[in-house]
C-alpha cells in the first residue's frame, strides 16, 4: 500500500509536466516579482527543492551555485530545456524525505509551491533543516491553508479532490516549518492568507 501510494504521488507530477508551464503562467505573471526579491537574498550553494520543470530558475543568476531536485523524471526533462548558460545548475531526481546530501551541505535551501505536495512535510522539512548549514537560510514561496473563517473550510473539502491530481490545498506550512526545528523570522502574505513566503534559519 505504501509503494502504490509513493509511485501515485510522483507519477501525478509526471502526469502534469507536459502542461505545467501554461498551467502555472498566471502564478508567475502576478508573484514573479515577489519570489524574485525573496530569492535574491540565497546565497552560495542552493538546494532549490521541487524544481519541478523549470520556472524559478529566471530568479536566479547564470552563476549561482544551484542543486535543484524534483521527484518527477519528466518535470526534471523539461527543467533541463531551460538550462542553457546555467554551468554551476545540476539537476537531479531524488526524494527530500530522503537526501542523499551530508548534513550542513547546503548556505541555503529555498523552496517554491512544494510543501502543498510533500506526503510528509514534516519529516521533509527536518531533512532539509539537517543538509542545511547551521545559521543558515530557508527561503520558501508556498500556498498555506487559510485562517479566515469561510476559507479555511472550504480549502479543507477542496483538498479531498485537488490531492488526486495535484496539490493539498490545505496545508499549514508555518506550523510544519516550525515543528521541523526551524526558527522562523519573516512571514509575509502575499494573497489572501493563503499565498506566503516564508523566511527562516536552521
Amino acid at each position: 500500500m505504501e509503494i502504490d501510494k509513493e509511485k501515485q504521488w510522483w507519477q501525478k507530477w509526471d502526469n502534469a509536466a507536459a502542461c505545467f508551464d501554461f498551467m502555472n503562467r498566471g502564478v508567475e505573471l502576478r508573484f514573479g516579482e515577489d519570489k524574485e526579491k525573496c530569492f535574491s537574498q540565497a546565497e552560495g550553494l542552493t538546494l532549490l527543492v521541487a524544481v519541478g520543470t523549470g520556472l524559478d530558475l529566471p530568479y536566479f543568476s547564470d552563476s549561482h551555485n544551484l542543486v535543484g531536485i524534483d521527484i518527477s523524471e519528466k518535470m526534471l526533462e523539461k527543467a533541463k530545456e531551460k538550462l542553457e548558460g546555467r554551468i554551476h545548475t545540476h539537476l537531479t531526481r531524488t526524494d527530500v524525505h530522503n537526501l542523499p546530501f551530508p548534513d550542513e551541505t547546503f548556505d541555503t535551501v529555498v523552496t517554491s509551491c512544494t510543501f502543498c505536495s510533500v506526503p510528509d512535510p514534516v519529516r521533509g522539512l527536518k531533512e532539509l533543516n539537517r543538509v542545511l548549514k547551521k545559521g543558515s537560510s530557508i527561503l520558501m514561496f508556498e500556498h498555506v491553508r487559510s485562517d479566515i473563517f469561510w476559507m479555511g473550510p472550504m480549502m479543507d473539502i477542496m483538498t479531498k479532490a485537488s490531492r488526486h491530481f495535484g496539490p493539498d490545498l490545505n496545508r499549514r506550512t508555518k506550523d510544519n516549518v516550525i515543528k521541523a526545528g526551524f526558527k522562523l523570522t519573516r512571514e509575509v502574505n502575499l494573497y489572501l492568507d493563503m499565498v506566503k513566503l516564508f523566511e527562516g534559519v536552521k
